[in-house]
């Protein structure tokens, strides 16, 4: 037998090995081996001087080999990297496997319900001053500037507390600063109801409004991080139902509580508990009731993985699966999931400090003072280049929305009011150089001017005066008893040997420039006199309650086309619409076609609403994402106090300002609306 190995000799006399190729074993494919590993017998070989005889079998060329498996190396580094850059990306990917598999149901539910009621509370917040104040105002003896302060306070509270509650959401967890904001509301707006000083009622509100301002960004953050891709946009915008169900539960129970002074209670003359006094603690039940079912609910499961509680997340997730499945009568269906993937998001800043390590208040201040760095190196990231763009435009848009909406919001009513008032003055009845003696007056004077008159020995004994003005008049020898007056003042008269005996006809403050000559005040009652058939005219609760329930049809729309036609056509179209509506007030001269108008301008709005809040949860990354939010969501607030401040200065005076600027707001915002990213179908980072 013929030995396959056959020896060649080279010049140099040294032997490599050739082979046949009927026992030649190997592929194309060369398993991997070490550079060095070929053959020796090629060193020293002068390739021009003698060919390769491999080459006439199709044998590759030592060379050819190295350079394939440096090639195969290279191939192998490359996908190494690839895979590390999808494994990056697998976390994402991955919870939205999970949560496609835990499924929509009985949880999803139950805390649909329970941050609805959260939401519910922030929308009573927004109207429980402005219901209050007509009541307010004469219970505390306010000035217009007082009122003006306690009408914008609560917007402030919930500027600072938007901001606030937001940051922390990422750091400490949602359902955690959700609890604490809560809390915070329910205290404060509880001991308000008790104040009998405007100091200490404005500051309860204050602090009850820096609470329920962390309800909004919260909610929104901690709702989304439990829903699947395809269910995200249409359960938020049904979320949004909340806030409208919050202003027709204000409108409703002030309609019904207020105008009845005799809910409330007296002690003595210092404290006071009327009937607006009961509505604030009536309105406070909402988030009373959100408090107690947030006590039952778990964190969310993506920000626990963001803060690296990975088995905490797990039982989370497992509970939500199971709860589910339960529900749906498939009990035996089993939580698969055995790894979860590592955030690389991590923040690795949290101190831990020892229990021997300095004192208790110290401890206390380092943790306390890391957190708010933290919170603010959060923030300073939104400027980071990947998000400022982006940031930019939905901050745009978050604001002309807001200018518009809310200042529009405050214009309706007041317009409605100013209409009201214009056809009360066109009805002011003018007595001028009436001369009246020895006369009981026992009914009531209301919408008059009286004008150089002359009264003398008459009684006014037990009867409201309203809107009455005594100009250069004479009263002498006059009595009057138990009056309660609004809007009532005398100028430039002369009083003599006149008696006011329990009135609350003051003489620092109904009397502008008069002449009192042996004049006695006894028995002034205190405190401001509550006229419930004037102060709470029934219309304006009307207004905001069909103003409310306006919005349903706009939730309803988006709620129905978040997920079919997308995020950026429901708020670009939504706000244009509008602005058309804004523009079509320059037609509204009647009361009827003021609140028209108003119902549609809210209608069109909501969607825009429900939109924003929809996009701006699936911008951000989940480390980012309630931090973002609540700073979006305080700059919306702080364009309500200046849109507020403004419009309100041209009541009376104007509409053609306040509708330009709605309608410029609204168009600026709605075509810029349309360069931000579609994120219908995009994964929560």
């Amino acid at each position: 037998m013929d030995d396959p190995y056959q020896n060649n000799i080279n010049q140099q006399g040294e032997t490599y090995p050739t082979y046949k190729e009927d026992n030649y074993p190997y592929q194309t494919d060369y398993p991997p081996q070490e550079e060095d590993a070929a053959s020796d017998a090629t060193e020293g070989h002068d390739e021009e001087d003698q060919m390769y005889e491999g080459e006439y079998q199709g044998i590759p060329h030592p060379d050819e080999i190295k350079e394939a498996r440096r090639a195969a190396r290279r191939e192998a580094r490359m996908k190494a990297r690839m895979a590390a850059e999808a494994e990056e990306e697998t976390l994402p990917e991955q919870y939205e496997t999970i949560m496609e598999d835990c499924g929509h149901g009985r949880f999803q539910w139950t805390l649909f319900t329970v941050l609805g009621l959260a939401l519910m509370a922030d929308g009573v917040e927004c109207f429980v001053v402005g219901f209050a104040l007509p009541s307010a105002e004469k219970d505390m003896c306010l000035s217009n500037a007082d009122k003006g302060m306690l009408g914008l306070i609560v917007y402030v509270g919930m500027m600072i507390g938007a901001v606030v509650w937001g940051g922390l959401a990422d750091k400490l967890g949602r359902r955690q600063c959700l609890l604490y904001a809560l809390a915070i509301n329910c205290i404060f707006s509880f001991l308000s109801c008790f104040a009998q000083s405007y100091g200490f009622f404005i500051f309860f509100r204050l602090c009850s409004g820096i609470g329920i301002g962390g309800s909004i960004p919260v909610v929104y953050t901690y709702y989304s991080e439990f829903l699947q891709i395809d269910k995200r946009g249409e359960h938020l915008s049904w979320l949004c139902l909340f806030w409208m169900l919050g202003g027709l539960y204000a409108s409703f129970t002030a309609w019904g509580i207020i105008p009845h002074y005799g809910w409330g209670f007296s002690m003595g003359t210092e404290f006071q508990f009327h009937s607006w006094r009961v509505f604030a603690l009536v309105c406070f039940l909402p988030s009373v009731a959100a408090l107690a079912g947030l006590v039952f609910m778990p964190e969310s499961p993506r920000f626990l993985l963001e803060t690296a509680r990975h088995d905490e997340a797990w039982m989370i997730l497992r509970q939500v699966h199971d709860t589910n499945w339960r529900a749906k009568g498939e009990p035996e269906k089993v939580f698969q999931v055995s790894q979860i993937k590592t955030s690389l998001t991590q923040d690795d800043e949290f101190i831990e400090i020892q229990s021997e390590t300095g004192t208790a208040f110290q401890r206390f201040m380092v943790r306390h003072m890391t957190l708010v760095k933290q919170v603010m190196k959060n923030m300073m990231s939104l400027a980071a280049p990947e998000l400022r763009l982006h940031g930019l435009f939905i901050a745009i848009v978050w604001f002309t929305m807001a200018f518009s909406y809310y200042g529009l919001g405050v214009w309706f009513p007041d317009q409605i009011k100013y209409l009201q008032y214009e056809e009360y003055e066109s009805n002011v009845k003018l007595f001028h150089r009436e001369k009246v003696e020895r006369f009981h007056f026992n009914f009531t004077l209301q919408n008059q001017v009286h004008k150089e008159g002359e009264y003398i020995h008459d009684r006014f004994v037990n009867i409201e005066i309203r809107n009455v003005k005594f100009e250069d008049s004479l009263f002498e020898n006059c009595y009057f008893e138990d009056i309660k007056s609004t809007e009532t003042f005398f100028e430039n008269c002369t009083l003599k040997n006149t008696v006011f005996y329990n009135t609350d006809l003051w003489e620092d403050s109904k009397f502008i420039d008069c002449k009192l000559e042996n004049t006695t005040f006894l028995h002034p009652k205190k405190g401001c006199h509550l006229n419930f058939q004037e102060e709470n005219d029934i219309l304006i609760y009307l207004v905001s309650f069909l103003g409310s329930l306006s919005v349903l049809p706009g939730n309803i729309i988006a709620g129905l086309l978040m997920d079919k036609i997308g995020r950026i056509k429901i708020i670009g179209g939504s706000m244009l619409i509008s602005a058309g509506c804004t523009f079509f007030l320059f037609l509204c001269f009647s009361q009827g076609a003021v609140i028209t108008f108003q119902c549609l301008f809210f209608a069109a709005g909501a969607a825009a609403w429900n939109g924003i809040e929809v996009i701006t949860v699936e911008l951000y990354p989940a480390s980012k994402r309630a931090t973002a939010f609540g700073v979006l969501n305080g700059l919306c607030k702080l364009a309500a106090i200046i849109s507020c401040f403004i419009f309100g200065k041209f009541i009376g005076i104007t509409k053609i300002i306040p509708i330009i600027l709605s309608f410029s707001a609204l168009v600026c915002g709605g075509l810029l609306a349309f360069k931000l990213p579609e994120t219908r179908e995009v994964i929560l980072q």
